[in-house]
């Protein structure tokens, strides 16, 4: 079998329940929680001026985190503020405005976006006009260009057709569509009310306005979902016929996550009953023609992430799987990441801190990461493994002037031990991850974790499958 032959999904019941149930999704390595409050604003300033010296020549990505939502979403763990109040987005844009203006010096002159992404929250509780703004408190700094990736996070409770149409006159070309699940039942149990009607409606809008991709996002074990349950949800979904699908594993962990406990914990399936959702639902996408990216993500075959992993050009970043190589990355608005060469650095998360630093003339650096040399190396080793399913020996081998076997002795251990399972297949300059080690690329990419291996987190993982 070839290395790159990955249409088809093998799922093991039996050796998925026999690994280890949770670990990193690597958006990042090192991963999130490993990032310290020793690192401040000044180690940020050092990084965006080492780029603007032409120091490093990457791509740029933006990033903007709208925290509101109209209502809460039981499951949801994201850092987000419930108000039904407008005027608090527009003070939040104002923010928004300085955190721009206090960076533009640093990044020295109008750079063009490749990538450009809305999350949150639900960035679509702006309203249009607002919207119209945050594009115009950015433009004197970012560019976008014809040929960019421009995507925006939809709850379409509260998205219109005209808004649809306004979203891309302002420039978005792709959009992610929550669902979650169409069952009425469900529903109710986390507080999401969302009719099949009302997504299909802005789903149908984009399409006429012009969007390039449509993705939509489910969740498997939510609170009285059930095999057939979720093959209804499945049919109506795929009567949509979204370009890419993400399913998401939902997490029941009410003593971390406030909202939660409004959820019956006697009605949320077991592990076994989730992995027959899972099992049936990555049966019924595969049947219906959807590619395997990788972990919970999908695609129709002509999807660009279909193509970039057939070519090998698949990437993964802060907003996931992506077609774009690596790229710099600015993080605009409270709790955002970016990442400029060697660092990560995150926004503080709290909205009050986030407004005082700014109102001291402050970036609102909370905490971040220098990279070293070593983090550098597996970072390019578990995006090798987690987006082209495949490692090649020499090549690190001639770049950090090592011998790869010699200097990842524990780690080739342990992937002889995935060999055993059927999960990898190891030749001698070569290692590639088979149809069935991709549902389990998480449990294969943490072998090459240093940090999951030393040191101690308070993080709690979500389970790999």
């Amino acid at each position: 079998m070839s290395p790159q032959n990955f249409r088809k999904a093998d799922f093991d019941r039996a050796l998925i329940e026999s690994l280890p149930g949770n670990g990193p999704r690597y958006t990042s390595y090192p991963t999130a929680d490993r990032f310290s409050n020793a690192f401040g604003e000044a180690d940020y300033i050092r990084a965006l001026e080492q780029r603007a010296s032409g120091a490093l020549d990457r791509s740029l990505s933006l990033y903007i985190h709208i925290p509101f939502c109209n209502v809460i979403c039981y499951y949801c763990g994201c850092n987000k503020i419930i108000t039904k109040d407008q005027s608090r987005a527009d003070e939040y844009l104002n923010y928004l405005a300085k955190e721009t203006a206090l960076l533009a010096p640093h990044l020295k002159g109008r750079h063009t976006l490749e990538q450009l992404h809305f999350g949150g929250g639900t960035p679509t509780f702006l309203a249009d006009e607002q919207l119209a703004r945050v594009f115009e408190i950015i433009s004197g700094t970012f560019e976008l260009v014809d040929n960019g990736e421009y995507s925006i996070e939809i709850d379409p409770r509260k998205v219109s057709r005209e808004s649809v149409f306004n979203l891309a006159k302002l420039g978005f070309n792709r959009m992610s569509v929550g669902i979650q699940d169409f069952d009425p039942k469900v529903q109710a149990a986390v507080n999401r009310i969302q009719s099949e009607e009302e997504t299909r409606a802005v789903i149908m809008a984009a399409r006429e306005a012009g969007f390039k991709s449509v993705s939509v996002d489910l969740i498997y074990g939510l609170p009285h979902q059930s095999v057939d349950s979720m093959a209804k949800t499945l049919d109506k979904v795929l009567e949509l016929s979204p370009d890419r699908l993400a399913l998401y594993h939902y997490a029941h962990l009410p003593h971390l996550f406030k909202p939660q406990r409004r959820i019956d914990t006697d009605a949320v399936p077991t592990s076994s009953e989730k992995l027959d959702i899972l099992q049936n639902a990555v049966t019924r996408l595969t049947e219906a023609g959807y590619v395997f990216i990788g972990m919970d993500h999908f695609a129709k075959p002509e999807d660009e992430l279909s193509v970039a992993l057939r070519q090998g050009r698949l990437q993964r970043n802060f907003q996931g799987y992506s077609t774009y190589a690596d790229s710099d990355l600015i993080g605009l608005g409270v709790s955002s990441i970016g990442k400029v060469g060697n660092i990560y650095c995150q926004n503080e998360r709290g909205i009050e801190v986030y407004y005082d630093r700014l109102n001291q003339d402050r970036l609102p650096i909370m905490r971040g990461y220098t990279l070293n040399k070593d983090d550098i190396l597996r970072r390019s080793i578990i995006q090798a493994l987690m987006c082209r399913f495949s490692l090649s020996f020499p090549p690190y081998e001639e770049q950090y002037g090592i011998r790869f076997k010699e200097y990842f002795a524990p780690e080739m251990a342990e992937l002889k031990r995935m060999q055993q399972l059927g999960l990898v297949e190891i030749e001698p300059q070569f290692v590639w991850v088979t149809d069935k080690g991709r549902f389990l690329i998480r449990n294969i990419a943490m072998i090459f974790d240093y940090h999951l291996r030393h040191t101690k987190t308070h993080a709690v993982y979500s389970q790999t499958v």
